[in-house]
């Protein structure tokens, strides 16, 4: 495979002029002209592991000048059609498709930015020989920047009419899958399936592979097709800009969970910088399953929501995409569109005319539609004769025996509803129109449609709706066929949608139905037909200033500036890969964040005379809740009696926990110091007494704190009520994770308002609403300990303070204003505030867990030789100022 460094060389001809800039061509896959040296591809194995080797020397990279963009789906935009020209390489002719999503996206990108589309051909399995392949590969990159992905076809059956669309695509449309006795109908999971489906998305990362600069370029990946990809490419370049969004609906995580390959599928999307959602609730059930399968919180800031993912943000978008303005509005102005509306007009004259149109699967609800409408007529037979539905149906994009069974069932209810309603030859209550139909007819269906019905029981999006308007908005030669007249003033429409699809929460003036009852849509239908003409006026103009202000240009420019957003500090983060196949994962962390070495700790550690270590107890030496009173074992307890015992060592244990509770624990520790409560009570050793740097407290409060926590335990199944002598706790770590969080958020806010005149904080940490009395916080511990320390002319040279949550971020703060303060430490002092776990911090160091915790722990208590030796004069009884505990 050629290194950008190769390409350079290959290329010095073609380096543009001065002020000219010129991209140069793609190099095909394979070199075949005589005396030029064949390049073959490297082995992949030799990645991406050391830090600034991913993204240089292990990829083909089209050398450009121009911002450049990499558009990636399952198709490209581009028509195939049969040549009638004879000869070599003539069977395929190409032409743009210009209703295709991925062309009309270019509209929202800066003047100037350069598009590479990536997809597989329509019908491109018939291109299975490797020359005719390389010659349409060029002659398609060459002529519209599209670059094909040629699957074999057993992989590309496999990968598209297998695992995406009858099995991915059914379910996260809400179709659970069948037992394996019914897999003949198309939904259940298949092994093979799913390895083909990693395939493809691996032959369309090697394809990606050809031509992107991973250091400039943005890659905008769409759909269920390739919800690997991003970890395929994350793997092969750590800094690649990638943003991901999903046309379908994101399923509920009770539908999710079933799927045998979900963490492999979530771990993909979290692999990419951006990922885009219609809908708020799409959205949200991803957020969920990452919470319930992955275990990842989000978090909302200045309107933006991202998961923290191994030091990475995964930034999330809510935008539903919208249509494009211009392209309608040419085909609403050509006069064949006049035409055909003209006749229609004349067709339907007399009658309201209601409209749909809709894919033909199982999904979009059509029998639906038609059961409403033979309702309507049974229940209003003034209407017979009067009203008209017109259903186009598109060919059904994947066949099956599903798909066989909708059409029967469909044409069959029309039949029946025009043969009982109807008249032959006058009056068809149903007209259904098969496709394919064109775009210039569809315009004009809509155009002269009073309303138009989107019945889905579930969908992604759907445009119609907008289409619909727009075609209603008209435009000069629409409104002088129709009307007479061109007429720029107030146009009307009705809209009848289903309550399931993305384009439903847009819509805000349209009549909301749930598909699923036949009444209600029938009822919609007589209201839309009755509602006054100002009323029609008033909601068509509300949808199309939504509808125009917000197309597919607005869509792309938005996602397109997120991206930049969310990748902007990509070339300051310092990388690494982990984790095996779709496991893979990239570590990002700031410069200045750095994972604690036990080498370069021990080495500062034996050059220190007087050493401070600071340990938090759960999560950080221990995982918490692993057992029933997570109680320390043999092993920290003898590594925590190796520091204690060394002459120039203070060790402390800052705890929330009470301190009867770590008494016990820690009680073969005859050394060790101990902070109760986040610091409200303190002993130095084990002989020591307990002291307390607060005023004595009044406690009232605890009863008030308590009985509104009573009734939130008796709501939350899971939760329980921690009480400590100056402190209580709701805990919901084994409650519901969405319902437990809901309810935090509901205490934390109740506790707030009834303890807002008492000295107290209510805090929310992680899995828990705390209340305790004001001042108190591990901050102030380090604060203390280090005072008494210096007043005894111990200033600590080392000081080592290792916690995990929210609550050990004081200690980090308190340590950082003690460096910067430059008095309170001695200049040359070795400071180390470490956090567990990878994720934002005022820790300059990180551990990945409490293993690592306790093989640091170990490595300088060996250093410290593990000699129980007489304790220094600083660990005698010392009291802080203020009363004793």
């Amino acid at each position: 495979m050629l290194s950008r460094s190769c390409l350079n060389l290959l290329n010095l001809e073609d380096l543009p002029a001065a002020g000219i800039n010129r991209p140069i061509t793609r190099i095909p896959r394979v070199i075949t002209a005589p005396g030029i040296i064949d390049f073959s591809e490297d082995d992949d194995d030799e990645e991406e592991e050391e830090e600034g080797e991913d993204e240089g020397s292990n990829c083909n990279v089209h050398v450009g000048f121009a911002e450049r963009r990499i558009v990636v789906a399952n198709q490209l935009p581009v028509k195939v059609l049969p040549s009638e020209e004879g000869g070599k390489m003539k069977r395929w002719r190409f032409e743009l498709d210009p209703d295709a999503l991925l062309l009309q996206l270019k509209d929202g990108f800066e003047p100037g930015t350069e598009v590479i589309y990536v997809g597989c051909l329509k019908g491109g399995s018939d291109v299975t020989d490797p020359k005719e392949q390389e010659e349409v590969a060029r002659h398609l990159f060459d002529k519209f920047r599209c670059l094909p992905v040629f699957l074999p076809p057993e992989t590309q059956e496999r990968f598209y009419h297998g695992f995406c669309k009858h099995y991915l695509w059914p379910l996260f449309h809400y179709k659970l899958p069948l037992p394996p006795v019914h897999y003949h109908h198309g939904v259940g999971y298949d092994p093979a399936d799913w390895q083909a489906y990693v395939s493809a998305n691996m032959i369309f990362a090697d394809t990606i592979t050809e031509v992107i600069n991973p250091d400039e370029d943005f890659i905008w990946v769409h759909d269920y097709h390739l919800m690997v990809l991003p970890t395929i490419l994350r793997r092969r370049f750590h800094r690649i800009k990638l943003g991901f969004f999903l046309h379908s609906p994101f399923p509920s995580s009770e539908i999710y969970r079933t799927v045998p390959v979900r963490d492999s599928i979530l771990k993909g999307l979290l692999n990419s910088d951006l990922v885009g959602f219609h809908t708020f609730d799409y959205a949200r059930h991803f957020l969920s399953c990452c919470r319930r399968m992955l275990g990842l919180d989000y978090r909302s800031r200045r309107g933006y929501i991202g998961l923290e993912y191994y030091g990475r943000t995964v930034n999330i978008k809510i935008l539903p995409v919208g249509i494009h303005m211009g392209q309608l509005q040419d085909v609403l102005s050509l006069p064949e569109t006049g035409k055909i509306a003209s006749e229609l007009r004349d067709k339907f004259e007399g009658k309201v005319v209601m409209v749909g149109v809709d894919d033909m699967d199982v999904l979009k609800g059509i029998s639906f539609k038609f059961l409403a409408m033979g309702q309507l007529l049974e229940e209003n037979p003034e209407l017979r004769g009067k009203v008209v539905l017109v259903q186009i149906t598109n060919p059904p994009r994947s066949w099956g025996q599903d798909v066989q069974e909708v059409q029967s069932e469909t044409r069959r209810i029309a039949e029946d509803v025009n043969a009982k309603y109807g008249k032959p030859g006058y009056y068809e209550p149903i007209i259904l129109k098969n496709g394919p139909v064109s775009t210039v007819e569809k315009a004009a269906y809509y155009a002269v449609s009073d309303c138009c019905v989107v019945n889905a029981v579930r969908d992604g999006m759907n445009l119609v709706p907008y289409k619909y308007t727009v075609c209603r908005q008209g435009g000069p030669v629409l409104d002088k066929v129709l009307l007479g007249k061109f007429d720029g003033g107030s146009k009307n429409s009705v809209i009848i949608v289903s309550e399931f699809i993305g384009c439903s929460p847009s819509l805000s003036g349209a009549i909301r139905v749930n598909p699923w009852n036949v009444d209600c849509v029938a009822d919609a239908m007589l209201v839309a037909i009755r509602m006054p003409l100002e009323e029609k006026q008033l909601r068509h103009e509300k949808h199309y200033r939504y509808i125009s202000s917000h197309d597919v240009a607005y869509w792309s420019r938005s996602f397109d500036q997120d991206l930049k957003r969310a990748t902007a500090d990509h070339h300051v983060k310092r990388c690494w890969g982990m984790g095996f196949g779709l496991g893979f994962r990239v570590v990002s962390l700031d410069p200045d964040f750095r994972k604690l070495s036990v080498d370069h700790l021990v080495s500062a550690y034996g050059k220190t005379k007087s050493r401070l270590i600071l340990l938090d107890y759960d999560g950080t030496m221990t995982v918490p809740q692993t057992s029933v009173d997570n109680a320390p074992g043999e092993e920290a307890i003898a590594i925590l009696n190796g520091l204690s015992s060394d002459p120039k060592n203070v060790v402390f244990i800052v705890s929330g926990r009470g301190r009867d509770t770590l008494s016990k624990w820690f009680s073969p520790c005859e050394r060790l110091g101990i902070s109760a409560e986040h610091g409200y009570f303190t002993r130095w050793s084990r002989n020591s007494t307990w002291e307390s740097d607060m005023m004595a407290t009044n406690l009232e409060w605890k009863k008030s704190a308590k009985a509104v926590m009573e009734h939130y335990t008796e709501a939350t199944d899971g939760s329980y009520i921690e009480e400590k002598e100056t402190a209580i706790v709701w805990h919901h770590q084994a409650a519901d994770p969405d319902f437990g969080s809901c309810q935090a958020k509901e205490l934390l806010d109740h506790l707030e308002n009834v303890l807002a005149n008492e000295p107290v904080v209510v805090k929310q940490g992680q899995h828990i609403v705390e209340v305790k009395p004001q001042g108190v916080s591990k901050g102030l511990v380090v604060k203390n300990v280090i005072e008494v320390m210096r007043k005894r002319g111990n200033a600590p040279d080392f000081l080592l303070c290792i916690g995990d949550d929210r609550s050990d971020e004081d200690m980090f703060e308190s340590i950082a204003l003690s460096v910067s303060d430059g008095s309170i430490l001695p200049a040359t002092a070795e400071v180390f505030a470490c956090t567990v776990g990878q994720k934002p911090s005022m820790a300059k160091y990180y551990l990945d867990d409490s293993v690592d915790v306790i093989n640091l722990l170990r490595g300088l208590a060996k250093a410290s030789g593990n000699k129980p030796e007489q304790m220094p004069d600083l660990i005698e009884h010392h009291t802080f100022s203020g009363t004793g505990g």
